[in-house]
């Protein structure tokens, strides 16, 4: 009998299982998904993830073994990730966030699997940490490609895009300014950097940046507020200065109900870390307001 490991995802429309293959013996991840129930929406990106996953060829992204459906139901089978994802290392072992060296072979491996997919002209939009996922020997493999996006179009490159897909509101505090803006400028592949740095600071921090904070305040906040960082020792009396800087909330818009927000996350957190000046400085550039400064 297969075993339920992960509970049921997408509005309890799919379970995970592990299973094992007889032939090889080999362990597997089984995902079973009701089509019948599905919304138009949740088939499309199925139908995205499905596709891509045979089209994509690289060691950092993880594959699907197979697919198949029985009835009204989609069979997915995929590597069995002994380590699962980053996120549940995070939550299992290290709650007030992971050291340096462990962060950087973790994002060394996603950013590989995402430069291949820029190199191919797709965005990803959805970058973090539950999407990257590690398996028994140590590979790094990211997940959670149905909302990639094809700039290429009847064999042209489209510069930017404007498509903004149904996200779930849990996603939203890795996404990029300029992608929740939905403006007239659109976005581009720039928006995945800043993804990966809110993945770094989720990973550093064990907290995931704005998420105790309603929708308007963190658009606010990505937009003007002082660009989110990972806290050790060194960073905190800092962060203090610039949210202080920002208490009036004239320019910003923010105000002091966001501030006191930030604080209390902070004040959750034992600082006794400390992350090196090139972590600190690649975040920051991972988290510029201008794409083009990314």
């Amino acid at each position: 009998m297969p075993l339920l490991v992960s509970g049921r995802r997408f509005n309890n429309l799919t379970s995970v299982y592990l299973a094992r293959h007889t032939p090889t013996g080999m362990q597997v991840a089984v995902r079973i998904t009701d089509l019948e129930n599905c919304s138009e929406e949740h088939l499309k990106a199925l139908q995205n993830e499905v596709v891509l996953s045979h089209f994509f060829q690289h060691p950092n992204v993880m594959t699907l073994w197979t697919v198949f459906t029985a009835g009204s139901w989609l069979w997915v089978i995929s590597p069995f990730m002994a380590y699962g994802s980053a996120r549940h290392l995070l939550k299992t072992y290290f709650p007030e966030g992971m050291s340096e060296a462990l962060i950087g072979n973790i994002l060394f491996g996603a950013i590989r699997g995402l430069n291949y997919m820029h190199q191919n002209g797709y965005i990803h939009r959805n970058i973090k940490a539950s999407h990257i996922l590690i398996s028994g020997d140590g590979l790094v493999s990211l997940s959670g490609l149905n909302n990639l996006y094809s700039l290429v179009n009847n064999g042209q490159k489209s510069k930017v895009v404007y498509d903004f897909p149904q996200f779930s509101t849990s996603v939203l505090p890795w996404l990029s300014p300029e992608l929740l803006r939905q403006d007239l400028s659109g976005y581009n592949m720039k928006s995945d950097i800043y993804s990966v740095g809110i993945t770094a600071c989720e990973l550093a921090n064990g907290h995931v940046p704005f998420q105790d904070m309603p929708r308007t305040q963190m658009l606010l906040q990505k937009l003007k507020g002082p660009t989110y960082c990972p806290w050790d020792i060194n960073t905190f009396p800092r962060g203090e200065s610039r949210m202080k800087n920002s208490r009036s909330g004239v320019d910003s818009g923010i105000g002091e109900s966001m501030t006191r927000t930030m604080t209390s996350e902070r004040l959750q957190i034992p600082f006794s870390k400390t992350f090196s000046p090139a972590f600190h400085n690649l975040v920051e550039l991972c988290l510029q307001q201008d794409p083009e400064k990314r």
